[in-house]
């Protein structure tokens, strides 16, 4: 398995000196996800819960719905010499489950920085979703979602060390269920998404996920995807996230920062304690 982090060496520059020092830095490797043995798309990821990212991207893009659409996950020898270097991994469907339809309007190539822009139109990832967050009678206490972010930093070890993942955390009520980091923050939230599906918790209901950055468009797209009623965001949501999760009846939290956040859509969600 590929390191999560690496080594390297920099000239650190201050006031009136200058001296050169090893640095810890998250690693940024490529992850060719295959279908049936046919390559799908190629994420920057940074290794580790490659089962977990392979499963939630393909969730939240429709391909599957649950854990028994999955038959197998394998890595592949993915070098020119044979050995096998962790960055190609082959699921297989199981039987009866559609492929996916790839064209070109669906070019699934992401990047750690974008995962949205590489398709060619917007009306293309408007997939569907099997589930429907606008039902679920999920209600959380502001203080629960006020506390979540320090829980979330809390628990992001490489990026203690690194300063250079993304964040994304699973809440229940006020139990944090699963916290995954990544290079990507599109893959932190398919890994936390990925482990659902290989926990058997699809959809979602009553839940929370909170992401270390921005609500992009893609981050609510999963979310919804997944049957998430609520989804928190420690930066600025985007208009078209907005937009969806008006559209969709999902709760959208965004600067949640301190005791305070604004909520976008669902606000009847939020309360000061239960019952109020």
């Amino acid at each position: 398995m590929g390191r999560v982090t690496a080594r390297r060496r920099a000239s650190h520059l201050a006031a009136g000196h200058a001296a050169e020092r090893p640095e810890t830095l998250a690693v940024e490797e490529p992850l060719e996800i295959r279908v049936n043995g046919s390559a799908l798309t190629v994420t920057m990821r940074t290794p580790g819960s490659d089962v977990e990212l392979a499963q939630g991207f393909l969730l939240t893009e429709g391909v599957i719905a649950c854990r028994d659409d999955v038959l197998a996950a394998r890595y592949c020898r993915g070098a020119a010499d044979g050995a096998n270097t962790y960055n190609v991994l082959d699921v297989s469907l199981a039987p009866g489950v559609p492929l996916p339809d790839v064209d070109v309007t669906r070019n699934f190539y992401t990047t750690s920085s974008c995962g949205i822009c590489g398709k060619a139109s917007l009306d293309a990832v408007q997939s569907v979703s099997r589930y429907c967050p606008g039902d679920d009678p999920v209600i959380v206490g502001k203080d629960a979602i006020t506390g979540m972010p320090d829980r979330l930093r809390a628990a992001q070890n490489v990026f203690n060390s690194t300063g250079g993942l993304h964040g994304a955390a699973l809440f229940d009520a006020e139990t944090m269920l699963v916290v995954r980091e990544d290079i990507g923050r599109h893959n932190a939230v398919d890994k936390v998404i990925g482990w659902a599906v290989e926990h058997d918790r699809i959809p979602l209901a009553g839940t929370v996920l909170l992401v270390s950055g921005r609500a992009s468009f893609e981050l609510t797209q999963k979310a919804v995807m997944a049957g998430i009623p609520v989804l928190a965001a420690v930066s600025a949501p985007s208009s078209l996230a907005v937009d969806l999760a008006t559209q969709s009846g999902l709760t959208l939290v965004a600067f949640l920062r301190g005791d305070s956040m604004n909520v976008y859509s669902r606000p009847d969600r939020i309360v000061r304690r239960h019952g109020h």
